[in-house]
């Protein structure tokens, strides 16, 4: 039966609103720079993975703590088999005739059926190697979170450095709507003077080319914005339709005092997760060689096995074995020195890489202060020009407007401030990116604001 009308009018009063939030963006995510870093450091694939390892070294420890427990195991066993009497290594004889029971040339006994259901307890009193495996999966796991956290500055350098492209093209953008502005004004100006008599056919065509090149300059900003972002939700870990509204501008940033390069020096020595990441693998390498050179002192078990057995299941006889066991190695044929020679010159190998990475980290936070300061001077200069570029084009507009010159000297100076304002942008952009190339050196670009 075809529902009424009502009926209909208040399905659809139900069904609207849920389609109409179905079909609402999502909000856009808010980012500054640090919050750009830190999100980051927190989700891209980098250090989830790096998480997942220390996952794994938390695993291990738990494994090495099995050395120190009981080792419990039971296991039922029924076999029928036979046996030649002459396999014996000794003989059964009647003790009053001397007469063997079996032929001596070996007879076939049984079959022989065997019922057996055990239990067996193993446990480790005391096992140096066992300690030091500990010991050495601790510092595995130290090294795995120290890990996590060098990978995560990786991530939060490289989305800060995607960050400030994005930043930077959406100042372009915005620069060369001005132009485009200004370019389509300078037009209106050319044509009410030709219209009014006063101007000619030449200044109009200088001016429409002028406005032609701005709007080409123009799409071009918009396309590499666009790329910037796609670039920057790469970098963040975020979905490719995510809505991304930068909170920092190029102008608002990049104004605090470098510090001093033996301070730089010193918080990078401080603060690298790389280098803590190093000194962590080489401790983590020194305790595997505790457990190598362990390897070699005794060890002492207690053994128990407690079981029933016999030949049918109604007549089991209780039976058991117990003891202490004192093992100790005494020649492997030189495998363990080969293997500790090996571990020696892993050590070697991290602290080779160690030393090196400490100079490298000295020579980043060098060059990046070098580039900060820079890139501090260049954005002066460049501001200096931008001002000089915008009082030139007024002089230039007023004379056109006056009638004293045509649009050629505007359009010269309006290209002149076009050029201005893009060298501003990348100083700036520059002076931004050095910070962050210097937060990376120090380690600490997840502390950006």
């Amino acid at each position: 039966m075809t529902p009424s009308i009502p009926i209909r009018l208040a399905l659809v009063a139900a069904v609207f609103p849920a389609l109409l939030h179905a079909q609402q963006p999502a909000a856009p995510v808010t980012l500054t720079l640090g919050g750009a870093a830190r999100l980051a450091a927190e989700r891209t694939s980098g250090p989830a993975a790096a998480r997942e390892r220390v996952a794994q070294a938390e695993a291990r420890i738990r494994q090495r703590r099995a050395d120190f427990l009981p080792s419990i195991s039971t296991a039922a066993l029924a076999h029928e088999n036979n046996l030649n009497s002459a396999s014996f290594p000794f003989s059964f004889a009647d003790p009053q005739t001397g007469r063997p029971f079996f032929n001596p040339d070996g007879q076939v006994i049984g079959p022989i059926k065997i019922w057996d259901v055990r239990g067996t307890l193993k446990q480790s009193v005391f096992d140096p190697s066992a300690f030091a495996r500990m010991s050495a999966a601790r510092a595995s796991l130290t090294a795995s979170e120290s890990e996590v956290t060098a990978t995560g500055q990786m991530a939060a350098a490289s989305a800060a450095m995607a960050y400030v492209r994005t930043a930077r093209a959406e100042a372009q953008v915005t620069a060369r709507g001005a132009d485009s502005t200004l370019a389509a004004e300078l037009l209106g100006i050319a044509r009410d003077q030709v219209a009014a008599g006063v101007g000619i056919a030449l200044d109009v065509t200088r001016a429409q080319a002028q406005l032609s090149v701005t709007r080409s300059q123009l799409i071009a900003a918009r396309s590499e914005r666009d790329r910037a972002r796609l670039e920057l939700l790469r970098a963040l870990g975020l979905p490719a339709d995510t809505r991304v509204v930068l909170a920092d501008s190029l102008a608002a940033r990049g104004t605090a005092e470098a510090p001093t390069e033996a301070a730089a020096i010193g918080q990078a020595m401080r603060t690298r997760a790389d280098l803590r990441m190093a000194a962590d693998q080489a401790e983590a390498a020194q305790r595997q060689l505790d457990v190598l050179r362990a390897e070699r002192l005794p060890t002492l078990s207690l053994i128990a096995d407690q079981g029933l057995n016999g030949k049918a299941t109604n007549h089991l006889l209780s039976t058991f074995n117990w003891g202490i066991q004192l093992s100790a190695p005494v020649f492997d044929g030189f495998r363990r020195d080969g293997r500790l020679d090996e571990q020696r010159a892993a050590m070697r190998e991290l602290d080779v890489r160690r030393r090196d990475l400490a100079e490298q980290a000295t020579a980043e936070v060098r060059s990046a202060l070098l580039d900060v300061r820079a890139a501090a001077e260049l954005l002066g200069a460049s501001e200096e020009r931008l001002a000089l570029a915008e009082q030139e084009l007024a002089q230039a507009r007023d004379r056109f407007r006056a009638g004293v010159a045509g649009n050629a000297e505007v359009v010269t100076a309006s290209i002149a401030l076009n050029a201005s304002r893009a060298q501003v942008i990348d100083a700036r952009a520059a002076l931004l990116g050095a910070r962050v190339s210097l937060a990376r050196a120090q380690g600490t670009t997840t502390d950006l604001p």
